[in-house]
């Protein structure tokens, strides 16, 4: 396993983090094909043994299923001290309560508490905001996370998801005003969806920023040939809100990575991954693993270099997609 710096902080991070929203209660959300805890706790040792110490959840993630199971996984294979931990705060927690969703202060305050409950921890490492929240003033969110990180609940606090511009008026009023900054964003990237690299990159390089990127594989789009379904793909609500409307578009990047992958002899999760860890800025994707094989190919991903040819031969089909994943 490799380890760097989270950003421009002194955080260490393995190249790899965990993505918690497979791990859940499928009665608690709309993801049918979430992983039990029994079935859950196998990827978690598999993890830490492999040496990943960064672990993604979000306090809607099966309404807090994802937390819970977490939380105790965590507990069981390794010591907290040796653990990055990163939860997230903004979707509805409690339907047709006002103040159960959003970045109100009065929301940070109530979903940290419930956060670190559910985790059975004391602080989260980075507390991220799951995306911006346009009926709360910016000041009064970043003003209350500045609190939480001094309250001890948090080390870190990061983003997800939002424009560019957004996110430098934060990162603008964070230093004004000497409140925490962001160190992290977490925001949708991978080989068939690469409008970040337009601004989002060049600006958290530029920032000190480190990135973890979501949904990797395009939500196991890249891992396979576009005919062949699985069970979340066909569940998968967003993953087709995200997808649906680019599928020609992006079969031919699809079909690049299976080209690829049969002239190395590896599975194409390796290709893709290796293609997004090459990438300037990417600090560590934010992989899920629903089977062995899917933690075993990211890390054997950071091994894998791609050649100057391979990488222009899964570029070269790129075509503008229309922003997604938050508006």
């Amino acid at each position: 396993m490799h380890y760097v710096n989270l950003g421009a902080t002194g955080l260490k991070v393995s190249r790899i983090c965990l993505g918690c929203m497979s791990y859940g209660d499928a009665s608690r959300g709309p993801h049918a094909w979430v992983l039990n805890e029994e079935q859950s706790l196998p990827f978690f040792k598999q993890a830490i043994e492999a040496g990943i110490t960064f672990f993604d959840t979000a306090n809607v993630y099966s309404l807090g299923a994802s937390e819970e199971i977490t939380g105790r996984a965590l507990k069981q294979f390794a010591r907290r001290e040796e653990v990055v931990v990163a939860t997230k705060v903004h979707g509805e927690m409690r339907a047709g309560d006002p103040n159960g969703r959003g970045l109100s202060r009065k929301a940070i305050f109530a979903e940290i508490d419930a956060s670190l409950q559910r985790l059975g921890m004391d602080y989260v490492d980075l507390y991220q905001i799951h995306r911006w929240d346009a009926e709360t003033p910016v000041e009064e969110t970043l003003e209350a996370l500045h609190d939480v990180v001094k309250a001890g609940k948090a080390r870190y606090l990061g983003a997800s998801s939002m424009w560019a511009w957004q996110f430098m008026k934060a990162l603008a009023l964070q230093r004004a005003n000497g409140w925490s900054r962001f160190v992290s964003m977490q925001n949708h990237l991978n080989l068939i969806y690469r409008e970040e690299e337009r601004e989002m990159l060049p600006l958290c390089r530029d920032q000190g920023v480190g990135v973890i990127p979501w949904s990797p594989l395009a939500r196991g789009r890249l891992t396979r040939p576009p005919e062949q379904a699985t069970t979340r793909s066909e569940s998968d609500r967003f993953g087709k809100v995200l997808y649906r409307k680019t599928e020609d578009v992006d079969r031919a990047i699809i079909d690049a990575v299976g080209r690829i992958a049969n002239v190395r002899g590896l599975p194409r999760a390796q290709i893709a991954l290796a293609w997004l860890l090459q990438k300037p800025g990417v600090t560590a994707p934010i992989v899920g693993a629903t089977k062995p094989e899917h933690l075993n190919d990211a890390v054997a991903a950071l091994s894998l270099q791609l050649t100057a040819d391979d990488i222009a031969a899964l570029e070269a089909p790129y075509a503008p997609h229309a922003v997604s994943g938050f508006v």
